[in-house]
């Protein structure tokens, strides 16, 4: 008979002393079998004596930022299950045996938790307008998407952790981890879970507005790195287009007289036409490096076994 799977759950944290015993405990609950750990990311308050006391493995991740928490949780920790919350008690603990089961018993790679909350104080109106627009925009540059793709309850396969090569360093990690999952084509699924407030004392480190910024940053990188054709080929057009308006004037004046009295605007069309033109041939170029290295990050994950 096999072993049963190991389950992990990660919990990256900042300055959660009022919060992280709480998540702890519910986890424990409802996974009295896995392994907790909580990766403090340089907390000034009592976060790492309160999360020793309620029974995690606590280490510590110098580097600033939740994606380069995230980043070494992956390299370090050995397991088949992973389940990512986070410290601040928010996310239902009691969903987690679901999704595990759900990785394992449909052999998925990534179960989201799309968080539903029936507290205005648990999600800010600021923030919700924020998913929406960012879950929108992603669907619309890559195909597909999640209902909650910044939700940071997830559970992920062995062969998604250890093939994901993270290069987040902050909020965006989940932003990153959807696109990863997309790219690949990944067998993935989601699972309405609660979203409760925070406990008193605690305060959440998302800014609605530099998180936000950085978050639509991150999507509009991946689209120029991951669809290299549809983003040069569409300032190539937007050039091209520009090119053809200015030339129509000239077209016309050449036709009537024979002469082209305005040479700086002719300059102009022509090399903006060449600029376009290059930058077609660039998303192509893009297109096929871009294709070798989705080979390449496949045959990788295809390297580990599926989750069972």
């Amino acid at each position: 008979m096999s072993a049963a799977p190991r389950v992990a759950v990660i919990l990256p944290c900042y300055n959660e002393e009022a919060a992280i015993a709480q998540t702890v405990a519910a986890f424990r609950a409802a996974l009295p079998d896995a392994a907790i750990y909580v990766y403090d990311n340089n907390s000034r308050d009592g976060t790492v004596a309160a999360a020793r006391a309620a029974g995690a493995v606590v280490r510590t991740e110098r580097t600033q930022g939740k994606g380069a928490v995230v980043r070494r949780m992956f390299a370090d920790i050995e397991a088949d299950i992973y389940v990512l919350a986070d410290g601040d008690a928010t996310y239902d603990a009691s969903a987690a045996p679901e999704m595990v089961r759900m990785v394992l018993d449909e052999q998925l790679d990534m179960v989201v938790g799309a968080r539903r909350s029936e507290l205005e104080l648990a999600y800010r109106p600021g923030h919700r307008f924020g998913n929406r627009l960012l879950t929108g925009m992603l669907a619309r540059l890559f195909g597909r998407s999640f209902s909650d793709i910044l939700s940071g309850y997830r559970v992920f396969s062995r062969r998604f952790v250890k093939s994901f090569p993270i290069l987040s360093t902050g909020f965006e990690i989940e932003t990153e981890i959807s696109v990863h999952a997309l790219e690949l084509r990944m067998p993935v699924a989601e699972l309405v879970t609660a979203y409760g407030a925070r406990p008193e004392g605690s305060v959440s480190k998302l800014s609605t507005y530099g998180d936000g910024w950085r978050i639509l940053r991150t999507i509009l990188t991946l689209f120029r790195v991951e669809r290299p054709v549809l983003y040069f080929g569409g300032i190539g057009a937007l050039l091209l287009a520009v090119a053809l308006i200015l030339a129509i004037p000239l077209g016309i004046t050449y036709a009537q007289t024979g002469l082209v009295p305005r040479l700086p605007t002719a300059l102009l069309s022509t090399g903006l036409t060449i600029v376009a033109v290059l930058c077609f041939f660039c998303g192509l170029i893009l297109d096929t490096v871009v294709r070798g290295r989705r080979e390449v990050r496949r045959l990788a994950y295809l390297g580990l076994p599926a989750p069972r």
